[in-house]
């Protein structure tokens, strides 16, 4: 068994219905339930014995304790976090409370956990954190991809608090020897992505008629990554990883933002066209850019390769056409999630920003 934290935001919920489809091993399934824990997602669960959820906050050490006692999980994978830089900017306390504090209280109920283990169980055990690229900063265009090496340089509250959490991890190893590994990935995308992110968020507001706000020049380069990929990489980093290692997990597909955007665009022109035969590109807007934005991330994945042979299968050409489809073929998710406080959000982020 093991247990997943965050396992019904995007990444962690495409993980637990990846691994389920793959494993007949049981999850646990820690969620606080935000704005972006939807247990929608999960539904093709219902009545699985294997899947077992609970709502909780991993800053609850008596909570956590109590199910890692209970079930006795080889395994923590830690999704866990406040991940969307606009709203770090906005309000950064949720962010230190939960990735930096809820961190702490995590890796502690595991440190207890772990040092009550005997024989084989304290030898197999794995606490497994997943982080972000952000931490390394911002490159520029002729630089070097991110590799495990690069010194941490995080430019907005999101990507500190997860730079602190990396340090938190592995200090848990060199002082205690909690036996960790971390994961730092490029930008995800796929389905059941929050429509707050880019990708998500220029599907539906096209299909809504609506403008597709892009930030600045729309230039800001990013690495994308396919989520089910970033599920491979993460079970086959759980299975072979060395203790207290980095990997860096990419897809190897480094794009502007806009060109994301004129993509995502082409594909709604295709497979879902407008009555009145306009393309959806005539609905991009370009907004003021948001404080401190980090002009490009790259990063190196080459040390996945080598050390465990893993690479992405899918290709952004291949992964944004799935994506685009999914959202079609899913407008009820998408409704769904779209309550009364998310619309607030994207009217208080973008109201006034567009372009004259």
């Amino acid at each position: 068994m093991i247990l997943v934290t965050g396992g019904a935001g995007f990444i962690g919920a495409n993980f637990v219905l990846d691994w389920l489809a793959a494993s007949q091993e049981p999850v646990i399934n820690l969620d606080k339930l935000t704005y972006a824990g939807n247990l929608e997602t999960l539904t093709s669960l219902q009545g699985d014995a294997r899947h077992i959820f609970v709502q909780g906050d991993i800053g609850d050490s008596a909570l956590v304790s109590r199910l890692l006692t209970e079930h006795q999980p080889r395994a923590v994978i830690n999704f866990a976090a406040e991940s969307h830089v606009d709203r770090s900017i906005h309000g950064p306390g949720d962010f230190i409370q939960t990735n930096i504090v809820g961190t702490f209280h995590l890796l502690e109920a595991a440190r207890g956990y772990w040092g009550d283990l005997q024989g084989e169980a304290r030898a197999a055990f794995r606490f497994l954190h997943v982080s972000t690229d952000e931490v390394y900063g911002s490159l520029g265009p002729g630089d070097a991809a991110f590799t495990e090496t690069h010194r941490y340089e995080p430019n907005s509250p999101y990507s500190a608090s997860k730079a602190a959490s990396d340090h938190l991890v592995r200090a848990w190893h060199h002082t205690y020897g909690l036996p960790v590994i971390t994961t730092n990935c490029s930008n995800n995308y796929g389905p059941y992505h929050f429509p707050e992110k880019l990708i998500p968020l220029m599907i539906v507001n096209a299909l809504a008629g609506k403008t597709l706000p892009v930030y600045g020049d729309g230039m800001q380069v990013r690495d994308w990554l396919y989520v089910k990929d970033h599920c491979s990489a993460i079970r086959r980093v759980l299975e072979a990883g060395k203790l207290c290692e980095t990997y860096n997990v990419g897809g190897w597909n480094e794009k502007p933002n806009i060109e994301i955007v004129h993509t995502v665009c082409a594909l709604l022109d295709e497979l879902r066209p407008k009555a009145d035969g306009t393309s959806y590109k005539t609905q991009i807007s370009y907004v003021k850019d948001r404080p401190g934005h980090d002009r490009r991330y790259a990063i190196d994945a080459r040390k996945l390769e080598s050390e465990l042979g893993w690479k992405p299968v899918e290709t952004f050409e291949s992964g944004i056409r799935k994506t685009v489809q999914w959202y079609l073929t899913n407008p009820g998710w998408v409704a769904n999630v779209q309550s009364g406080a998310y619309r607030e959000w994207v009217q208080t982020q973008y109201a006034g920003q567009e372009a004259a």
